[in-house]
């Protein structure tokens, strides 16, 4: 109608009708440039209302129906009501799915409205709610930890990914407690947090051999949600050195159109091991899904490749984990960081000059060892270079004129430590994006005489049995020295100790070279037991360094010496032995003797130690093999059962006294007893008897007359001595010898004898005199005497003329001592 108003103006009104256009096409565009914004949270159903749109728009309810506003159909994600003029949701809004990670994430349309046409600019903010719970690319997470490594190792962890923005995607960490673990969130760039494994003490594989953990991940939505990963430690044997990255982060530049195939970069770890401890292998570790897709590593060089296109536009940078592990399971971990930038095609190029290499330990800080000349075919900005070393190495460089840079030594050098360090010159230009190139320098280091030898053990023990052959090796010691060449080549000298008397020839020997210590002769535990020489080690240095060490030789015990029987006595050799039994010591045992009657004692002894100076005893020959027996340990000879009358008056008895070697040595004594009540008795039985009857009896006769009267007569001779002392120590008081034997201490009681016979029938006797505070032995406790006696000393008539002991005065169970140990009393 108001156009039909216009026609009516006639051509005269043309002006107003294009004026009228006019502003109305500044009211559409003004309208036009209006923005009606909404925000409604994501996952909400179809049918939910945005916002009143005709409402904000300044359409009534009456307008609807003429106006007939709609929507672009361009998007469909909602729809407006016809009638009311409501903007409501069509379909369910995933904010991941529509916008991704991007911090906001809106959907803009248009409105449009007829009678008159009118465009306006609708915009739906899609607000993040809490719908995704933190995840782990993998439900189990599988850790192999050495047993050494020491407390504080770290060990990344897997980080979860939540698809939510904003605090919703904002992830802490949480750990189950265990005393050997903890956990720590290291942030990385870009404001994520980076989970880690500490441990917190020395594992022992022998003790536990592995460990269960749960990892949980918890967001910062409300309410919040979490993932978890279960942690599988496998604690392994073992491999000391973990091999470790030369940077913990490494950055690489590479242009959006590089082929596919490219070198992008190289890591390097270096593993201080040998074997397949020390071979290193290179993976990703805590990657993205999409990285697999544009790089791959080398396992073995380490070289990160690329395998498809790159996108400036689609992803201008990639950070991931690489992993490094060696032989042992044991591992270390990495950054990459690599920009995609845009094409700048000319890398600096680097030369090397000058490399002086070797250089020697102690070189001063500040010392040249190369000369560079880096250049870049771009010009401007692209063709400024910087240059930086790349390496763990005690290098720093210096710009110089004309684009030329030196390499010095920024600290002290020790080739014991690292002989030769490897560093990359990093050479990068200022283009955009910028290029970089880099040489490797590998700087050998020269060994200097600073490191003295050091023996394994400060103190050394070697067992050598005795009687060893001359030459045998005692023990071999090492010393190491860590520097190199002569200066690490040792020598081993004897440098003193008890190994010998002074003057004497050394008991044990060095060899220079091996360290191996020799015995010079055979040694014998009986005379030295134990004995130590210092050892000492030089290096071929100048100056040359040494260092000792103690070696203590412990000499063993075997068993050489065989039982030396000292009661009874042997025979002295056969011309003494004539005699027969006769010259040989007996023992006299009454008829009347019980069971149990200690008869004698055998004496032996044994010049070994231990095991191999245990002796027994045992009865291996007699006459009547059922009257006597001896003790296996005491060698106490007593009578099994009583004496009877049908027993032969002269006994053979021959003990064998062994010791406990291996093998075992032994010795034999023979016994003569005589069983008669008196001495008399026993004079028939200890002479040789005549073939016929009546030289018997005469010959006994004879004996028992010249025996009775060298009795008397020396009965007679003792009594006048006795007068004498007697009479003497009256007058001028006791010496002390006499104090000494005043006291009895044993009894007399038993078989009768002569006035004038000297007891005791051992070829030696004891000073019984102890000095206080001695216990004095009960005379209760001592046995009878029973006197032993040769037929050659009665026949002889001196009978005190050797002093002597009885078997009976030796208590049961002690050692006696040597012939020579004794002190022997003066008759």
């Amino acid at each position: 109608m108001a156009v039909r108003r216009r026609q009516r103006l006639g051509p005269g009104g043309g002006r107003a009708l294009l004026g009228a256009l006019l502003l109305l096409l500044c009211v559409w565009c003004r309208a036009a440039a209006e923005r009606v914004r909404y925000a409604i949270a994501e996952e909400l159903g179809r049918g939910s209302l945005v916002g009143p749109l005709a409402r904000d728009l300044g359409l009534s309810a009456d307008e609807l129906p003429a106006r007939k506003l709609r929507l672009s159909e361009e998007k469909q994600y909602f729809t407006v009501n016809e009638e009311n003029g409501n903007l409501y949701v069509n379909e369910r809004l995933d904010r991941e799915e529509m916008c991704g990670k991007s911090a906001t994430c809106s959907v803009s349309f248009e409105a449009l409205v007829q009678n008159p046409l009118n465009v306006f600019e609708v915009e739906v903010s899609i607000v993040d709610v809490n719908d995704n719970s933190p995840v782990f690319s993998k439900s189990v997470l599988d850790l192999e930890i050495g047993e050494l490594i020491p407390p504080g190792a770290r060990f990344p962890l897997e980080m979860a990914r939540d698809a939510d923005v904003g605090s919703n995607s904002l992830l802490t960490y949480q750990l189950t407690s265990d005393p050997s673990f903890s956990l720590s969130v290291k942030e990385k760039l870009g404001g994520r947090k980076h989970p880690e494994l500490v441990l917190e003490r020395p594992l022992d594989r022998e003790k536990q051999s592995s460990f269960e953990l749960v990892l949980i991940a918890v967001d910062g939505g409300e309410p919040t949600r979490s993932g978890t990963v279960l942690i599988h430690v496998n604690v392994t044997d073992a491999n000391d050195n973990p091999p470790v990255f030369s940077k913990s982060v490494y950055e690489a530049r590479v242009p959006e159109n590089l082929q596919a195939g490219s070198l992008v970069l190289s890591v390097r770890a270096t593993d201080a091991d040998v074997g397949s401890n020390g071979q290193v292998s290179y993976s990703f570790g805590n990657i993205q899904d999409e990285v697999p897709s544009v790089f791959t590593i080398d396992s073995e060089s380490g070289e990160i490749r690329t395998v498809g296109p790159l996108d400036f536009e689609k992803e201008k940078i990639y950070i991931f984990g690489l992993e490094a592990t060696d032989g042992g399971g044991l591992t270390d971990h990495c950054e990459v960081q690599i920009d995609i930038t845009d094409e700048n095609d000319n890398a600096p190029e680097i030369r090397i000059l000058s490399l002086s290499s070797p250089v020697p330990e102690d070189a001063p800080a500040g010392n040249v060892v190369a000369v560079l000349n880096v250049n870049d075919a771009d010009s401007g900005e692209n063709g400024q270079v910087t240059c930086e070393l790349s390496g763990e190495a005690p290098l720093s460089i210096l710009a110089s004129s004309g684009g030329s840079y030196k390499v010095v030594t920024s600290g002290a050098l020790d080739r014991e430590q690292a002989s030769e360090h490897r560093v990359s010159v990093v050479a990068r230009d200022r283009g955009r994006p910028a290029l970089r190139s880099s040489r490797e320098l590998v700087l050998e280091v020269s060994d200097v005489n600073d490191n003295a030898p050091v023996f394994e053990e400060a103190a050394y023990s070697a067992y050598v049995a005795e009687n060893n052959a001359a030459g045998a090796l005692v023990l071999r010691v090492q010393a190491r020295d860590a520097d190199a060449g002569a200066n690490g080549r040792v020598s081993y000298w004897l440098a003193g100790g008890s190994a010998g008397a002074a003057g004497a020839a050394p008991l044990v020997s060095v060899e220079a070279r091996s360290g191996a210590l020799y015995a010079q002769r055979s040694l014998d535990y009986e005379q030295c037991r134990e004995f130590t020489v210092a050892v000492r080690a030089q290096d071929g240095g100048s100056p040359a360094r040494s260092s000792t060490a103690t070696v203590r030789v412990f000499v063993l015990d075997r068993n050489d010496n065989a039982p030396r029987v000292l009661w009874p006595a042997a025979a002295a050799g056969p011309g003494e032995a004539a005699g027969g039994a006769a010259a040989a010591p007996f023992e006299v045992v009454p008829r009347s003797a019980e069971a149990g009657y200690l008869v004698a004692k055998v004496v032996a002894v044994d010049a070994d130690a231990g095991r191999n100076a245990w002796l027994s005893y045992e009865l291996v020959q007699a006459s009547e093999p059922a009257l006597f027996r001896v003790g296996l340990h005491s060698g106490e000879v007593r009578t099994a059962r009583a004496v009877g009358e049908r027993d032969a008056a002269k006994q053979r008895l021959v003990a064998v006294v062994k010791d406990h070697g291996q093998p075992a040595l032994s010795a034999t004594a023979t016994l003569h007893v005589v069983l008669a009540e008196s001495l008399q008795e026993a004079l028939p039985e200890l002479s040789e008897r005549p073939a016929g009857a009546e030289a018997a009896a005469a010959a006994a006769e004879l004996q028992f007359y010249l025996v009775l009267a060298l009795a008397l007569l020396s009965a007679l001779l003792v009594l006048s001595v006795a007068l004498a002392v007697v009479a003497r120590l009256r007058r001028a008081g006791p010496p002390a010898v006499l104090r000494c034997l005043g006291a009895q201490r044993f009894s007399l009681a038993g078989a009768a004898f002569p006035a004038d016979f000297c007891e005791g029938t051992l070829p030696y006797s004891y000073n019984l005199c102890v000095p206080p505070p001695a216990r004095a032995v009960p005379e209760a406790a001592w046995p009878p005497p029973v006197p032993i006696l040769s037929a050659e000393e009665l026949l002889g008539g001196d009978f005190c003329g050797k002093p002597s002991m009885n078997s009976n005065d030796l208590v049961a169970g002690e050692q006696p001592a040597e012939p020579d140990a004794p002190q022997v009393c003066n008759a």
